[in-house]
C-alpha cells in the first residue's frame, strides 16, 4: 500500500512528536540562514516540500523573506493546495509551489545554484547510494556560500556521520548537526567551493519510503 503523505503531516500538529521536534530545529536554521545571507535577492529550493511548513512560515516572519525567491516541489497535489494558500495568505509573492517529481534537476534549472537548498525527509526515505548522488547534486544546487539544510533518523545504523562526510568530499562545512541524544537529525552545511553545472534531465534519487526501506 502507498503511503498517504498527506495524513503523514499530522504528526506536525502534535507537540511531542519526533517530527514536530524536527521542525522546531529545521526552522531555526533556516532562520540563521536568512540571518547570515548577504544583502540583495536570494534563491531558495526545496525539495519534497510537502506542505511548505519548513520554509513558508519563516520566510513570513522574517525580515528577508521579501527578497527570497523560492520553489517548492511536492507530488502530492493536496500538499501543493496547502502549501500555495499558505505563501498566497502570507503574502509571499516570490514562493512558487510546484507539483511534481522532486528528484528531477530540470525542476531547479533556473534557480539554481540557490542560496538555501532544503533537502528535509528525503534521506530517511532513499537508499543510500541515492543520498551520496544528493549530496552530489547538492553542489549543483548550491551557491557559494549558501546552506543546505537536510534531516536524516538517528536510529541504528546512525548514518548521519558518513553523510556529513560526503557533504565534506564535495565542499561542503558542516554549520551544525544536531546529536543522537536530540532524537532527531537535522543537519545544515555551507557550501565553500564553486557550484558545479547542474546535470540536464538528471533523476537525483528514487524515493521509496522509511517504511518500505526497513521491510526490505
Amino acid at each position: 500500500m502507498t503511503k498517504d503523505w498527506y495524513a503523514w503531516h499530522r504528526d506536525y500538529d502534535q507537540p511531542d512528536s519526533a517530527l514536530s521536534r524536527r521542525l522546531v530545529e529545521v526552522r531555526r536554521r533556516v532562520t540563521e540562514a536568512l540571518d547570515a545571507a548577504p544583502p540583495g535577492p536570494l534563491r531558495a529550493v526545496s525539495l519534497c516540500a510537502g506542505q511548505g511548513r519548513d520554509l513558508i512560515p519563516v520566510l513570513a516572519t522574517h525580515p528577508r523573506g521579501g527578497d527570497v525567491t523560492a520553489r517548492l516541489v511536492e507530488l502530492d497535489p493536496r500538499n501543493t493546495e496547502l502549501a500555495r494558500r499558505a505563501a498566497a495568505d502570507a503574502g509571499l509573492t516570490g514562493v512558487e509551489v510546484v507539483t511534481g517529481d522532486a528528484a528531477v534537476t530540470d525542476r531547479y534549472a533556473d534557480l539554481a545554484p540557490a542560496d538555501l537548498v532544503l533537502v528535509c525527509g528525503i534521506f530517511g526515505n532513499i537508499g543510500d547510494d541515492d543520498i551520496r548522488a544528493t549530496v552530489r547534486h547538492c553542489a549543483s544546487l548550491c551557491a557559494t556560500g549558501g546552506t543546505v539544510l537536510w534531516t536524516r533518523h538517528r536510529r541504528e545504523p546512525d548514518l548521519v556521520p558518513t553523510i556529513c562526510d560526503w557533504f565534506a568530499e564535495e565542499g561542503f562545512e558542516p554549520v551544525a548537526v544536531s546529536s543522537p541524544a536530540d532524537g532527531v537529525g537535522v543537519g545544515a552545511h555551507r557550501f565553500t567551493g564553486a557550484p558545479r553545472p547542474l546535470a540536464a534531465g538528471a533523476r537525483m534519487f528514487e524515493f521509496v519510503g522509511y517504511d518500505r526501506l526497513e521491510q526490505s
